[in-house]
């Protein structure tokens, strides 16, 4: 058995019959479109306010960041609640890296703004 690159498929081979570069590259082609699905995340937070800006620049001047409400509730239960990285994917029942991927993705994007003067959207899914 050959296992393909970063896909976790499993191509068969006969001693000695080599399969062909084509199919080989047209099986990698095609698994790497094919991604898992998107688990739930467990949110217990329904922000009333959805938009935050800069104080005396019209919204029309402004670039906007969209900031998720899974990026903002990683950030709430760090914050917020003082949750440990651990504590907070639990709750969220996601895996720690998961957790702290969506967490550095929220960091960036509140930096970015406030650094930047953009506005933030939260955006609910």
């Amino acid at each position: 058995m050959k296992e393909g690159v970063r896909t976790g498929l499993l191509i068969s081979q006969r001693a000695g019959d080599l399969l062909p570069e084509l199919i080989y590259h047209e099986i990698y082609i095609l698994s790497t479109f094919m991604s898992r699905p998107r688990l739930c995340r467990k949110i217990n937070f329904n922000p009333n306010i959805t938009y935050f800006k800069p104080q005396g620049v019209p919204m029309r001047e402004l670039e906007i960041v969209e900031l998720t409400i899974e990026e903002m509730e990683a950030y709430r239960l760090r914050h917020i609640n003082d949750l440990e990285q651990k504590e907070a994917a639990k709750k969220m029942h996601t895996s720690q890296s998961t957790y702290q991927r969506i967490l550095y993705s929220a960091y960036k994007k509140i930096a970015d703004a406030l650094v930047n003067g953009k506005a933030i959207s939260i955006i609910k899914n």
